[in-house]
């Protein structure tokens, strides 16, 4: 069964950094997509960049291109998503998911998840 653990969150000044890292363990991943999801108080959980773990193929969220860019290293099972210019609105609880199969922007579709680590970007 695989599991996802999300590091790195915490709080930064708007315009600031900040790398988010999701590290998976108990299965082969080669099928597999990962994706990133945001979820503020009172909102749904919003999708915010994926990536194929062979293939490298990226996908972002509108609210955040040009801006986050999501990165695997196949041998560390790790996915990054580093976060530039940040925003009061990227605020959020930002959740690690895992699905087989290609590219997906809903949470629905995911099968597995991770704990989930809070981004505070404050103005």
């Amino acid at each position: 069964q695989v599991t996802l653990v999300e590091t790195g969150g915490g709080s930064v000044q708007a315009g600031g950094s900040q790398r988010l890292s999701c590290t998976a363990s108990g299965g082969s991943f080669g099928t597999y997509w990962m994706g990133w999801f945001r979820q503020s108080p009172g909102k749904e959980r919003d999708f915010v960049a994926g990536i194929g773990w062979l293939s490298g193929s990226s996908h972002y969220g509108d609210s955040v291109k040009g801006r986050f860019i999501i990165s695997r290293d196949y041998g560390k099972a790790t996915v990054y998503l580093q976060m530039n210019s940040l925003e009061a609105e990227d605020t959020g609880v930002y959740y690690c998911a895992a699905r087989r199969g290609g590219a997906h922007t809903s949470p629905d579709a995911y099968t597995t998840w991770g704990q989930g680590t809070q981004v505070t970007v404050s103005a």
